[in-house]
């Protein structure tokens, strides 16, 4: 009987397993489709232009509208219907996140379309729909997930995988196709600054996609141009976002769900202010110092180096400062004795798993750069700060990681149900003087072990009867012993409860100063602050063109590092 019950189950779950596989081999193979053409685009292979890339990427964006807007309406007839809802998925903060990254997507839509309209005679009419075609999938994508990021999708399983799948991929080529647009536009800057430094013999050759024809509105088109560089950072951002999400929305399709209450974690300015003006203090100053390098770099030699070691200075003094406060904060989770909750999570397990990741990107740059001091025979001044700039890069996102997993990781503290009832009875019966102290033993696990007797709570209207006439000495004695062990209880609890509540303080105050940090360290290479590209050491030792692949492939991980640690600090105040 057991064998004949058992059988269904485990047959049953073949056929979601073999979906799960083939819908991901189609997701992997769409996307190396579109990485091949993307790259042969980059490198002008024979035969490949822009509006045969953007042309694929029409046709995935199309498909993905036409599968959410077959969701939405089923949705819609089914809306009568109790779904489960994976709760640690699509958090408020993050909806929030992705549509200020979509409203600016949005903005970069329609500087595109403008960029179009003004060289309407020299380029693909492709160039003119894609923005457009853009623009309605990210309102459409939002709003999908805003109503269905927490969805545990069991119906029509094997097709919603392929439909989720798709649109993950769909977003991850959006990004790729963001990412090296944006990076052709700062290796041409760079290749003007490499001669301002002094570094004559590498061959300087523009890598220009620029029309072949004139503007019509001369002013426009230089703000439309110039414009949408400085918005592709949060493109790429919003797009790395969307796939993240969808891509836990898939993992969820046929999951069973532990139907458990979540403890609500609103965000509170409260108790956090030392961490919020340290952390704006490196957010302005942060600033101030990309506003300068950007005018400095490239104007002279003398003024390249300046910036490079106004950059390297400041960068090693933010993060000396978070290595210290990730230090602390792991010192005190090792004086706690709180246990992990291991439960499945897939939200949570690819947060961990993105963070590692992602981390591996500058670890690379860092290494680089660390053999090419090592290795160098010539090595100019500034070029020293970067030696201790990327160790602590290293040893800071080494930190940093263990203390945001572990923060994901760890069990919020519930208040004990004993207590819970305490507080009612003690509302009810109208008498606090006999139930404090009961109170106070329940929490710290000792009720009235001294004595061995039944707490009055819990024997009705005894303790009643025994104060009427001859009662009243007994009373008297009782009242007395109840005031000492009140005052030995109030002294436990409250020390205790200050030492919980002052380590509390303090690890939302590291995770409030992280956080704006992180954003701080975001903003430097998102909008073309970046040293690896302008120190020029690299470039000798590896050489030029190998160099500039690493730093390529390796940037947009560490930008995104940057953000998606941000997000996890967030998270990790609301928790703590």
């Amino acid at each position: 009987m057991e064998k004949a019950t058992g059988s269904p189950a485990v047959g049953g779950s073949y056929p979601q397993k073999n979906a799960e596989i083939l819908s991901s081999q189609y997701g992997i193979n769409l996307f190396l489709a579109g990485l091949l053409l993307t790259f042969a685009w980059a490198v002008h292979a024979v035969g490949i232009s822009k509006s045969h890339l953007l042309s694929y990427l029409i046709t995935l964006m199309f498909i993905q509208l036409l599968w959410m807007l077959w969701y939405l309406c089923r949705s819609c007839t089914q809306r009568r219907l109790i779904r489960d809802k994976d709760t640690h998925a699509g958090a408020r903060w993050l909806k929030c996140g992705i549509t200020l990254f979509a409203v600016i997507t949005l903005i970069l839509d329609s500087f595109k379309i403008g960029y179009y309209i003004d060289f309407s005679n020299c380029l693909s009419p492709t160039e003119g729909i894609f923005p457009v075609t853009h623009a309605v999938h990210t309102i459409l994508q939002v709003y999908f997930l805003w109503c269905h990021a927490k969805d545990v999708i069991q119906s029509f399983k094997t097709l919603e995988r392929f439909g989720v799948i798709h649109s993950v991929f769909t977003n991850l080529l959006l990004w790729t196709n963001g990412v090296l647009t944006e990076s052709k536009h700062q290796l041409n800057e760079h290749k003007e600054r490499l001669i301002t430094l002094g570094f004559g013999n590498i061959t300087i050759v523009l890598d220009d996609h620029a029309p072949q024809c004139n503007c019509t509105t001369t002013t426009l088109c230089s703000i439309f141009s110039q414009g949408i560089y400085y918005l592709y950072p949060f493109n790429i951002e919003y797009h790395i976002l969307a796939s993240t999400m969808l891509y836990v929305l898939w993992k969820n399709i046929g999951r069973k769900v532990e139907h458990h209450q979540q403890n609500k974690t609103p965000f509170k300015f409260h108790g956090i202010t030392v961490g919020m003006i340290f952390g704006l203090i490196v957010l302005t100053s942060t600033i101030a110092i990309v506003v300068v390098y950007l005018i400095q770099i490239g104007g002279s030699k003398i003024k390249s180096e300046l910036a490079l070691t106004m950059f390297y200075l400041h960068a090693i003094f933010v993060l000396a400062l978070m290595c210290t406060a990730g230090i602390v904060a792991l010192l005190i989770y090792r004086l706690e004795d709180r246990s992990l909750d291991n439960s499945k999570n897939p939200a949570r397990k690819l947060d961990a798993e993105l963070l590692v990741g992602t981390a591996a990107g500058s670890w690379l740059l860092s290494w680089g750069s660390i053999l090419a001091i090592i290795c160098a025979q010539a090595h100019p001044k500034y070029t020293w700060y970067n030696l201790p700039y990327s160790v602590l890069v290293i040893i800071e996102k080494y930190i940093q990681n263990l203390f945001i997993i572990e923060s994901i990781h760890r069990e919020q503290e519930k208040v004990n149900d004993d207590i819970k009832t305490l507080r009612i009875v003690t509302i009810s019966r109208g008498s606090t003087l006999s139930l404090t102290p009961l109170y106070k033993e329940i929490y710290n696990g000792r009720a009235t072990r001294d004595t061995g007797e039944v707490p009055c709570l819990f024997k009705g209207s005894i303790c009643g009867r025994e104060n009427d006439g001859t009662g009243v000495a007994k009373e008297e004695t009782s009242q007395d012993n109840t005031s000492v062990m009140q005052s030995a209880s109030d002294f436990s609890f409250y020390s205790r409860n200050s030492v919980t509540n002052n380590k509390r303080r303090i690890l939302k105050n590291i995770a409030a100063f992280l956080f704006l940090c992180n954003l701080s360290l975001w903003i430097p290479p998102a909008f073309g602050c970046r040293p690896e590209y302008d120190n020029g050491l690299e470039e000798i030792v590896f050489g030029f063109e190998p160099w500039i692949i690493v730093v390529n492939l390796a940037m947009p991980f560490s930008i995104f590092y940057r953000m998606h640690s941000a997000a996890s600090l967030f998270e990790v105040n609301c928790k703590t």
